[in-house]
């Protein structure tokens, strides 16, 4: 059975909103940029819509130089990337890690936007990712989150009111392959890549959070927990890594190369 890529999405801010493209160029790391930057406590602790709903109402683009960040209430942030800043422990995830913070200005304007004490930092160094040998910026623990849009399509028959894919904010989304499909593969290619689902997804309350509004409910959660929960969690998704590097673009062949299970 073969599908196709129906959406490739990028989140260039930890937590902020993601960037819809059109093609991109698949990296060890994941898609250029991804989560290259965040935002932490003074002490190093890494903020997400977890401790801020609003948050999802960030609207960042990154080139590769420029940050561009959108919110409401507030002037945009438009800040040039610096590479020799003060260096900072941080952590992602109760893992450890380093930043380069981005300085006193765009710390303010954070700061500001929040009422809250924080730092940018972006990436640098190497974080490994805790099983399939890959590696990963400040994303909780994968380069790559894959859902399929007929999971999607068949948990919204179970709720009162459908939601959108981007409440589950993934990097890669594919059709063709059925519901669920995601978990009973290991290996896929993807146009000229291949990747490998190597962890399902735990979901967590970002799910909840619209991200149109902040605004916070009970679901999916609450609809999951019914009938996609195991190994203490509840599973939507699955994290990869790559394995062949090349172009992804809206529209590629998606064909299984390995039916078996990653576990």
């Amino acid at each position: 059975m073969n599908g196709t890529l129906t959406e490739l999405n990028v989140y260039p801010l930890k937590s902020g909103g993601g960037t819809p493209l059109r093609s991109a160029e698949l990296t060890a790391r994941g898609l250029p940029y991804d989560r290259e930057f965040m935002l932490v406590t003074p002490e190093g602790r890494f903020l997400s819509q977890r401790d801020f709903a609003r948050m999802a109402l960030m609207r960042p683009s990154y080139d590769g130089e420029i940050l561009t960040v959108n919110a409401p209430g507030a002037l945009p942030l438009t800040h040039k990337a610096v590479d020799d800043g003060e260096i900072r422990d941080v952590t992602v995830a109760r893992k450890e890690c380093r930043g380069v913070d981005q300085g006193d200005e765009a710390a303010a304007w954070f700061s500001s936007l929040f009422d809250y004490d924080c730092r940018l930092v972006r990436f640098t160094g190497h974080r490994p990712t805790s099983v399939g040998d890959g590696e990963v910026m400040f994303a909780d623990g994968y380069p790559l989150l894959v859902i399929s849009a007929e999971s999607l399509a068949d948990l919204n028959t179970r709720l009162d009111e459908p939601l959108p894919m981007n409440r589950f904010r993934p990097s890669l989304v594919i059709e063709g392959l059925g519901p669920f499909a995601e978990d009973d593969v290991r290996l896929l290619r993807v146009g000229e890549t291949v990747i490998e689902m190597v962890k399902p997804c735990n979901r967590c309350v970002i799910t909840t959070t619209d991200q149109k509004t902040a605004e916070r409910g009970r679901e999916p959660l609450r609809t999951l927990a019914t009938y996609r929960t195991w190994d203490r969690g509840i599973m939507f998704g699955q994290n990869c890594v790559p394995r062949a590097l090349g172009t992804l673009a809206v529209g590629d062949p998606v064909e299984i190369l390995d039916p078996h299970p990653s576990g």
